[in-house]
């Protein structure tokens, strides 16, 4: 019902469309038969259906009703009269006789019924292909195209003629007549497309017609130019001096009209045909002028002639194309006996096509495919835009989907995609009316919903990737945008910020479509696939170290926090593979780099792993740590393994070398019991504690002294010596336990409102707040000129150095700050 009401509200709004507003009521019953009443009823049922509950619209012709056509055979007839009449009027009388001036008067008479028929006659628009029915619309459309010429073709010339006294520029105003040849040209059109008729019969006598109204048009005014002159100067004429034989015309107003008549003719047939007989030729200058005119006339004529026939004979016209697909179609249908119904339909399509042939985008396929999507834009993007699917997506997406558009015209019953099918082609609505069915098992057909301007289809079935899951059939004469599925899919591969909108717009329909509620589940299972997509393409990007990629990728809206089936997000992968770039890039866009994955392991440490020294530093700078569950333990394997590098870079990245493990062993206890000399130094030098215990209180010097390495208990009993010296100055700080500290530029309140704003400088814990101050001054490159402090995250000052714990953040800013 929302969908309906919608339906309503485009309708007000398009004016012009307020004729069908009370249609879809009356075609909810079968729309299959009345699909057919549409396009093979007689008209007087169509227009009563069309004009259903419109006393305005009740006087309306449909052109296709029975009686209008017997109308229009009927004024043909006196077309082709005026059409022949008129020249012979202008050239052989002036003034016409009793018995024709009647003629002519019921003639007009009859013109004139015509031109009041015209306004109530519905008419197909040339740009939408839907029938008007709209008085007003009809109206205006005659009063700009032929009325005034109709209107002014029914005057009585010849009374007009001998009422101002046969004034002879009143009779040149008959031409105005030969206005009426346009109904001829409409009959030969109809009739080449009339498949009953033979189309070379029809070729043939419309190039007749052409060839005996041009001689018999030219045969009129030779015999006008002959009447011109004076009495006396009649026999300086084509005519007047005419001898054949013995028989002169030197008084040809005397002789007999239609020897008169057939004389002019053969003038102008042996003119046309250039043969020149020399028996009647051009006498006085004025009939020299004017048939150097008519030959000149006669090459254009010749060639026109001689073009159709050379078509004729190679097939090469449009109108022939369509007659044999026609035929070939008929014939076919004849063999498999086809039903009526699907017949009309597959007819009805065909002609449809044919008629719309010169809207579509085919004849521009010459044109340089920058000029082609101008042109699509122009055409299309009105109604793309307010399309209920795309709201939201960017400019430059819709602009891919605009200019790979195709038009299609679909007439009323013909069905469009049926439910179960695979659908190749995603579908918008321009104009007209579509209703949307589900076929239940015993095989009825419930309607889900109307589709009106600006509504699509297929869009389910392409972006969820499922069978269509209900059939679309034509209710009124539509005009429909088509997208294939390929470029569709090629479009989203490029745009998937774009592609999110696109099912987002599909699940906030929920609300207000049945079809969708029915399909959310699939929606959902599509979205979710998607978002894996994607973030399997992102971690391939940084992987593969194709840094542009990746940051068209994040561009495009993918989210660089997005982990892969293992939690790997793009850090860990650019951090293990040593792609600094792509590092810098994931950093700056604000990714969490302390991000674990599923096996615990943050990016710092894949870049350890690695031996990735350059993407270490730029970790470590940020302020990245290892956060290893029981890292104790972990350090205390990886010494025992003896892995010297490893230990060096995790020690470098900040590791604290005073880790214990389950027995309260440290590092350096595993190291000296071992007799690991190298790795007990680089711990020692880490700032490891000598006197640490672990559970049976032994220390590490204890374990070396059990070990007998001598060169590794001289190392541990000088470390011990001037750790005890330091412990004696300065009793309060443990002075082999190295704490660590990272440093920002800016006040604390800051780092709340702009938690990105500065990146920070990660400092070893000196022994004075001083040496602290001025080795942070020194990294951070700030002016030395200065005077500054400390502040704690709860923006208390930090005064001793002993306040500061291991891993705290400070803030380092200047004295005069508020």
């Amino acid at each position: 019902m929302v969908r309906l009401k919608r339906r309503q509200e485009i309708i007000d709004h398009e004016e012009e469309e307020k004729s069908n507003e009370d249609i879809s009521s009356s075609r909810r019953g079968s729309k299959l038969s009345l699909a057919e009443t549409f396009r093979w009823l007689d008209s007087s049922e169509h227009r009563k259906i069309e004009t259903d509950g419109h006393n305005d619209y009740k006087y309306i012709i449909h052109p296709k009703n029975r009686s209008y056509k017997a109308w229009e055979t009927f004024i043909l007839v006196w077309a082709i009269y005026s059409s022949l009449f008129t020249p012979m009027e202008f050239g052989f009388f002036r003034g016409l006789p009793e018995r024709l001036f009647i003629l002519d008067i019921v003639g007009q008479i009859a013109f004139l019924v015509d031109i009041v028929l015209q306004f109530f006659v519905a008419y197909r628009d040339t740009q939408t292909y839907r029938t008007v029915y709209k008085p007003t619309r009809i109206a205006l459309r005659y009063l700009k195209s032929h009325f005034l010429m109709d209107f002014i073709s029914c005057f009585p010339w010849d009374l007009i003629y001998k009422a101002s006294g046969k004034h002879e520029l009143v009779r040149y105003m008959l031409w105005i007549r030969l206005f009426r040849v346009r109904k001829v040209v409409e009959f030969f059109q109809r009739l080449e497309k009339d498949t009953r008729i033979n189309y070379l019969f029809t070729r043939i006598l419309k190039l007749l017609f052409v060839e005996v109204y041009c001689t018999h048009t030219a045969a009129c005014i030779f015999y006008y130019l002959a009447t011109t002159l004076p009495p006396e100067n009649e026999g300086y004429t084509w005519i007047g001096s005419l001898k054949l034989g013995d028989y002169s015309y030197e008084n040809f107003r005397e002789i007999d009209l239609w020897k008169r008549y057939t004389t002019a003719l053969y003038f102008a047939i042996v003119t046309m045909a250039t043969v020149g007989y020399g028996d009647i030729h051009a006498v006085n200058l004025r009939e020299m002028i004017f048939v150097m005119i008519y030959v000149s006339f006669d090459m254009v004529l010749g060639a026109y002639l001689i073009g159709n026939i050379t078509a004729l004979i190679v097939k090469g016209s449009n109108t022939e194309r369509f007659r044999d697909k026609m035929n070939d179609l008929i014939s076919f249908m004849n063999r498999k006996k086809l039903g009526r119904d699907l017949r009309s339909q597959i007819t009805g399509h065909v002609r449809l096509q044919y008629d719309s042939y010169y809207t579509d985008t085919v004849m521009l396929q010459d044109i340089p495919a920058a000029i082609r999507a101008k042109i699509a834009q122009r055409l299309y993007l009105p109604y793309i835009k307010k399309v209920p699917l795309f709201n939201g997506c960017s400019t430059e997406f819709i602009n891919q989907i605009v200019i790979r558009l195709h038009e299609e015209y679909f007439l009323p019953g013909e069905v469009i995609t049926e439910q179960g099918n695979v659908v190749d082609h995603l579908y918008f609505v321009c104009e007209g009316l579509l209703e949307a069915l589900v076929t239940k098992p015993d095989g009825s057909e419930q309607s889900v919903t109307f589709l009106g301007p600006h509504a699509s289809f297929g869009d389910i079935s392409i972006i969820c990737n499922i069978s269509q899951p209900f059939t679309v059939r034509v209710c009124e004469l539509c005009h429909l945008l088509r997208l294939d599925k390929q470029s569709f899919s090629n479009i989203l591969d490029i745009y998937f910020h774009d592609g999110r909108k696109i099912l987002n717009n599909l699940v906030e329909e929920n609300d207000s479509n049945e079809r969708i509620k029915m399909l959310e589940s699939d929606i959902v299972i599509h979205i979710g696939k998607q978002e894996a997509d994607l973030a399997l393409k992102l971690n391939s990007a940084a992987f593969q170290g194709d840094f542009y990629q990746l940051k068209s990728l994040i561009r495009s809206g993918a989210d660089p926090n997005k982990t892969d089936y293992d939690g790997r997000s793009p850090l860990h992968l650019a951090a293990c593979r040593g792609y600094e770039d792509i590092t810098s890039f994931l950093i700056q866009e604000g990714v969490d780099i302390n991000l674990k994955d599923k096996f615990g392991n943050t990016a710092l440490f894949e870049a350890v792993k690695a031996g990735q020294d350059g993407v270490i530093g730029l970790l470590v700078k940020e302020g990245a740590s290892f956060d290893i569950q029981d890292s104790g333990n972990f350090l205390c394997t990886t010494v025992s393994k003896g892995d010297s590098d490893f230990l060096k870079r995790l020690l470098l990245s900040g590791m604290n070398p005073n880790t214990e493990d389950y027995d309260h062993r440290t590092p350096l206890h595993v190291a000296a019991s071992e007799g690991l000399y190298l790795m007990a130094k680089m711990l020692v030098e880490a700032g490891a504690s000598i006197s640490s215990k672990d559970r049976w209180g032994n220390s590490p010097l204890d374990e070396a002294r059990m070990c007998g390495n001598k060169k590794l208990i001289k190392l541990l009993e000088d470390g011990n010596v001037t750790a005890e010296s330091s412990s004696s100055q300065e009793p309060q700080q443990e002075r082999f336990e190295r704490r660590k500290c990272t440093v920002f530029p800016f006040h604390p309140r800051e780092a709340k409102e702009e938690p990105s704003r500065k990146h920070g400088v990660m400092l070893w814990i000196p022994s004075d707040l001083h040496k602290l101050v001025v080795t942070a001054v020194q990294e951070l490159g700030l002016s030395d000129e200065a005077s500054f402090v400390i502040l704690s995250e709860d923006e208390g000052r930090i005064t001793d150095i002993d306040m500061i714990s291991n891993g705290q953040k400070l803030y380092l800013i200047s004295n005069t700050t508020d």
